[in-house]
């Protein structure tokens, strides 16, 4: 199964442009759900998402959708937690491991920081997956981008595309 993340995309409130590239690489690519991590800022972005992939989102900072704090998705022998990140004082891999294991997940998709981020932990026995795919329109100290993962079976591989 191949799904996209993104989050971060600000359109409306930051940028008046779609973001062509990571939409062109949609089209491209197909994936089979997208998951947007938090400060969409525009139901027109959800509705374009919507037209490639079955979309699911969470609210971030930015956003006043009417969006779910968190979601959890299953995908393939994976259950994927979705938040975007601002509900804590600090992102780090502790606070978000244990988020992980509080959520009863395997990857913690976040966002907020606008940066790539992804790493594998152990805690308590089990390995927990944390990506944050950055920002395709606003990154900070970072290259523009979003992130493609890829689950069969067991195993799950994470493709990040930089878009400039």
């Amino acid at each position: 199964m191949l799904i996209a993340v993104t989050s971060d995309t600000h359109y409306g409130d930051k940028t008046d442009n779609l973001p062509s590239l990571l939409l062109e690489e949609l089209r491209r690519r197909k994936p089979e759900l997208i998951l947007h991590a938090g400060d969409v800022t525009s139901s027109e972005l959800l509705e374009v998402l919507e037209g490639m992939a079955p979309t699911i989102a969470v609210r971030g900072n930015a956003d006043y959708l009417k969006l779910p704090k968190e979601e959890i998705v299953d995908a393939g022998d994976f259950r994927i937690g979705l938040i975007h990140g601002h509900q804590f004082f600090s992102l780090n891999a502790q606070f978000l491991t244990l988020k992980a294991l509080d959520m009863g997940v395997d990857v913690l998709v976040f966002g907020h920081t606008h940066r790539f981020y992804h790493d594998s932990y152990f805690l308590h026995g089990q390995r927990v997956v944390l990506l944050n795919p950055g920002s395709p329109t606003f990154p900070r100290m970072d290259s523009a981008g979003f992130v493609f993962l890829e689950v069969s079976g067991e195993n799950i591989r994470v493709e990040r595309i930089k878009l400039w």
